[in-house]
């Protein structure tokens, strides 16, 4: 089961994971050789800089070694608590990277990768309080005329309503994290959720 990464101490510098296996390259480009070692999925990387090129971004990782952002999700640490949040904890969700972040005062204690809302069901970006916890939930519905995406879950746990039916919640049924397939809701691992 994918697990996130608590933190003790802010990190030095922006971090994330491998989403699909890929080479390194030895520069930030398609064109570039290829570096002597293979990223796995769920890999942790460390990120020192990054640059725009061929319609993507590059990360550089480590000495001559460059991944891009088709295959890797970057966390960039931002301590400031967006405008309308008025306590000093909160969860930013990041819809582009698909990243999950829990700050309290000026320090990261949670990052990890999500499964936000697929087309046409986005997750809303905003600014959201969370409105109801349960430890166990049942979740039904479709959104279809047809009813074809009709789903029926049962025991969803540790799920926290924030914007209308969308919640954080486990997905039990999920493996792979990092892209948007959800309803609208943010899916997190098991552990995570916890």
């Amino acid at each position: 089961d994918f697990q996130g990464l608590r933190f003790f101490a802010n990190p030095r510098n922006d971090f994330g994971w491998i989403v699909d296996q890929t080479p390194s390259y030895l520069s930030p480009s398609f064109s570039s050789q290829e570096g002597d070692r293979t990223y796995y999925r769920e890999e942790i990387i460390q990120v020192y800089t990054s640059v725009e090129n061929e319609g993507l971004t590059w990360y550089q990782i480590a000495p001559d070694e460059w991944v891009n952002s088709s295959k890797a999700r970057v966390v960039r640490l931002n301590t400031t608590p967006p405008e309308g949040v008025s306590t000093d904890r909160w969860i930013e969700i990041n819809l582009l990277e698909q990243t999950l972040m829990v700050y309290e005062g000026e320090r990261l204690l949670f990052a990890t990768l999500v499964a936000t809302g697929l087309e046409p069901f986005y997750t809303q970006p905003g600014v959201f309080e969370i409105y109801e916890k349960k430890p166990l939930e049942t979740m039904q519905g479709a959104f279809e005329a047809d009813r074809s995406d009709y789903y029926y879950l049962q025991d969803v746990p540790w799920t926290m309503y924030f914007d209308q039916a969308r919640a954080l919640h486990a997905a039990y049924w999920r493996t792979y994290f990092g892209y948007p397939q959800s309803h609208g809701c943010v899916n997190l691992s098991p552990g995570d959720a916890n």
